[in-house]
Parts: structure tokens; C-alpha cells; sequence
């Protein structure tokens, strides 16, 4: 049995598209998490009067 497939250029542009995006908003992602996981293990600076 044999398959066909065919993928034109705008159906590539497309995939390329979705991969970037998927890398970008996981990047925000992650940048947005990691400063709510630091903020919780940072001390809080203490008033010495």
C-alpha cells in the first residue's frame, strides 16, 4: 500500500509558525513561574533598628 502526502510551502510556513510560538509562550511561561518559585525561598529583608 502506498501513501501520498504533500505538503506545500504555506503548510510549512505554517508548522514552522506553531513550533515558534509553542517555544516562546513556554518561555514566558517558565520565566513567569521561576520568579513566583524564587520569590517564595527569598528572604525577606529584615529591619535592624
Amino acid at each position: 500500500m502506498m501513501h501520498l502526502a504533500y505538503l506545500d510551502a504555506g503548510s510549512g510556513s505554517l508548522i514552522v509558525q506553531a513550533v515558534v510560538g509553542g517555544v516562546a509562550g513556554a518561555a514566558v511561561a517558565a520565566k513567569l513561574y521561576w520568579r513566583r518559585l524564587v520569590a517564595r525561598f527569598r528572604r525577606q529583608p529584615t529591619d535592624q533598628r
